[in-house]
């Protein structure tokens, strides 16, 4: 069985309905869904907040690509547009780990994603779910989180 983590996060339109998208997307692979966490952006764009979750989904035919695959497949259903890095957008959906891969064969696909370990918007709605889990390659995530700047992380409810 292949387990994913996955952090899904929107900041255009209504962002409630991208992120209700992104799960559907994952049918009945989804496990666990934390939370949404409003987030101030991350990165250099001047952009309004977004709205972060993270869910865990497992399916026993889905390997790595597979699950990047669901992640720009969705994206692209709902219209993301790649104009900017790290600018706005109607869904992000990343990857975070597969099964404790470590792996940068692939310099598009990273695994564990490599900025996780700095982004409290990911580890926050994760320990949510799973407060004993290890970002591979980097420890504890409840340990990653004593080092962040939790402040402008606020939880606004549930994606109904």
């Amino acid at each position: 069985m292949s387990r994913a983590v996955v952090s899904l996060g929107s900041n255009l339109g209504d962002r409630m309905a991208h992120l209700r998208a992104g799960i559907a997307a994952f049918g009945t692979e989804v496990r666990a869904v934390s939370s949404v966490y409003r987030t101030p952006p991350w990165g250099p764009v001047a952009q309004d907040d977004f709205y972060n979750l993270v869910l865990i989904a497992e399916d026993g035919a889905v390997d790595a690509g597979g699950w990047l695959a669901k992640c720009q497949a969705v994206e692209r259903e709902q219209d993301r547009e790649r104009a900017v890095r790290w600018g706005p957008r109607t869904l992000d959906a990343d990857v975070i780990t597969v099964d404790g891969q470590v792996s940068d064969e692939d310099p598009d696909f990273v695994l564990p994603h490599p900025r996780a370990h700095e982004r409290a918007f990911v580890l926050v709605p994760w320990a949510e779910i799973d407060p004993t889990a290890t970002l591979p390659g980097y420890g504890p995530i409840a340990d990653l989180l004593d080092g962040l700047d939790r402040s402008g992380i606020r939880k606004v409810g549930h994606v109904r």
